[in-house]
C-alpha cells in the first residue's frame, strides 16, 4: 500500500480531546488505502517543562542525561495515539526512535540524522499493522545512547521518514492553516499560498518565518518530498493547505512571494580595523567558535588602511560576540579602535523565485520603504532574496509597506 507521513505537533496533541481529534483523522486516510506513519510531538508545553526541570537539577547538566529527559515527552504521546488508535479498531503500534531505530550522530541536543531503516516498520506494515505512531524528535547514536534533534526537530522526523519509505507525501499539521505571503498578525491582507517552491520556503524559514523548520526544508528539497502545511482544527480537505514542490510545479510566479522578518536582531560594527588580506577569517573564524550566528556583513571601503566590518547576530548572541572579539583583540590576531553595538534592529526580506526573471525588485522594495520614511542600515541579496536591517520600532510599518507594494494580497 502506498505510504503517507503525517506529522502533528504540540498544539495538535495537546490534550486527549485533540488526540481524539488527531485518530479521527489518521483512521480517514487509512480508509482511503494508506499505510500511515504518524510522527507525533510532546504535547503542548511539555518539552519547556522537562528542559526546565533539567536546568533547575543541574545547571552544567550532562547533555545524554538531557536527552533522555526531553525526548520523554513524545513517548507518552506515541502511546497515547497509539491507543487511541486501537480502540477506534485501527491497527496501530507506537515507535520510539531506537526502535525504528532513528540513527544520528553524537552531537546531543542537536543531533542529525544519518539512516533511518525500513525494515522493522516496513515488516509490522506486512503484518497487519496499518498505522506507526513514531516520537518525533528523538534517535538514536552509534554509542546507543538516545538522541535528540533540536527543538523543532520532529517536522525534520517526519521529512526524513518520508525520503526514507518513499512516501507519497509528508503532511506537516499545525496550529496554523498553511504558509501565508506575511505574517497575519501583522498583515491583515496576508493570503495563504497554495503552493510555494522549495528555494521559497526554505528562505523564508531561515529569514523567520516559524511555519516549519530549515532543516526539514533542506531535507524535502534535497530528496524531493512534497511537503504539505495545513492545520489539525480545519476539517480534511485534499486540497487544504498549502504543498511545498518543485519549481516546476509552481503555476503562479510572481515576483515576491512572501515577507518575511527577525525581529530580535542586532548590529555589531568594528571601526578601523586594518585593511589586509585573512582580516575577513580573522574576525569571523573565532565568531564561529564561540556559537555566534552571523548573518548580514558589510565591510566598508578602506581608504587610510583601515575598515568598517559591519555583522548582525541575534541580539542574545551579542555579549558572546563582544567576548570572542575582545579576546581575538588581545591575542594580537586583530586591532580596532571601537566596537559599536546596536541592539534595537530588526531584519525585513522579501523572498520570490520570480526575481530570477522580474528586473526592478530591489528599487520597488527601497522606493516603498523610503516611502514610509524607514533608513536602511544594511543590505544583503541572493538570488531570490533581498534582506535588509532597519529600526526595529518600524518593522510592522515595513512588513505592511512591502506586502503592499508587491501585490501580495492578489493572486496571480
Amino acid at each position: 500500500m502506498p505510504i503517507l507521513v503525517m506529522k502533528f505537533g504540540g498544539t495538535s496533541v495537546a490534550n486527549l480531546d485533540r488526540i481524539q481529534r488527531v485518530a479521527k483523522r489518521i483512521s480517514l486516510e487509512v480508509a482511503k488505502g494508506y499505510d500511515v506513519i504518524c510522527i507525533v510531538s510532546a504535547m503542548a508545553g511539555e518539552t519547556n517543562k522537562l528542559v526546565g526541570w533539567v536546568t533547575e537539577t543541574s545547571a552544567l547538566y550532562d547533555g545524554r542525561e538531557y536527552d533522555a529527559v526531553t525526548s520523554s515527552g513524545e513517548n507518552v504521546t506515541a502511546g497515547l495515539m497509539a491507543l487511541r488508535l486501537q480502540e477506534m479498531g485501527v491497527p496501530a503500534r507506537s515507535w520510539q526512535g531506537w526502535q525504528v531505530p532513528v540513527m544520528t550522530t553524537s552531537a546531543h541536543g542537536s543531533a542529525r540524522i544519518e539512516e533511518i531503516p525500513t525494515d522493522n516498520v516496513l515488516r509490522k506494515f506486512a503484518e497487519g499493522m496499518r498505522v506507526a505512531v513514531v516520537a518525533g524528535f528523538q534517535g538514536l547514536s552509534a554509542e546507543g545512547r538516545i538522541t535528540t534533534l533540536g527543538r523543532g526537530g520532529s517536522d525534520t522526523t517526519a521529512v526524513a521518514f518520508a525520503a526514507a519509505f518513499g512516501a507519497e507525501r509528508c503532511d506537516i499539521y499545525t496550529d496554523v492553516d498553511g504558509v501565508y505571503t506575511t505574517d497575519p498578525r501583522i498583515c491583515e491582507s496576508a493570503r495563504k499560498l497554495d503552493r510555494i517552491s522549495y528555494e521559497e520556503m526554505l528562505e523564508l524559514a531561515s529569514l523567520g518565518a516559524k511555519v516549519l523548520m530549515t532543516r526539514s526544508v533542506e531535507l524535502a528539497m534535497r530528496y524531493k518530498v512534497r511537503l504539505r502545511v495545513l492545520s489539525s482544527f480545519d476539517e480534511p480537505s485534499d486540497t487544504a493547505g498549502t504543498l511545498v514542490c518543485d519549481e516546476e510545479d509552481i503555476m503562479e510566479k510572481k515576483a515576491v512571494a512572501g515577507v518575511a522578518y527577525s525581529r530580535d536582531e542586532a548590529k555589531v560594527t568594528l571601526l578601523a580595523v586594518a585593511d589586509r588580506p585573512g582580516i575577513a577569517a580573522a574576525i569571523f573564524g573565532p565568531l564561529a567558535d564561540a556559537g555566534v550566528n552571523v548573518d548580514m556583513i558589510v565591510q566598508n571601503i578602506s581608504e587610510d588602511g583601515t575598515t568598517d566590518m559591519t555583522f548582525s547576530c541575534p541580539v542574545d548572541q551579542v555579549e558572546k560576540a563582544r567576548k570572542a572579539v575582545e579576546e581575538a583583540r588581545r591575542r594580537g590576531d586583530y586591532s580596532f579602535a571601537d566596537l559599536i553595538e546596536d541592539q534595537g534592529v530588526a531584519k525585513v526580506s522579501v523572498v520570490g523565485i520570480g526575481m530570477r526573471s522580474h528586473a526592478g525588485v530591489a528599487a520597488r522594495m527601497f522606493k516603498a520603504l523610503a516611502a514610509e520614511g524607514i533608513n536602511i542600515k544594511v543590505i544583503t541579496t541572493s538570488e531570490i532574496k533581498i534582506s535588509v536591517l532597519i529600526d526595529r520600532k518600524y518593522m510592522e510599518l515595513a512588513v505592511q509597506a512591502l506586502h503592499e507594494a508587491f501585490d501580495l494580497d492578489k493572486a496571480g
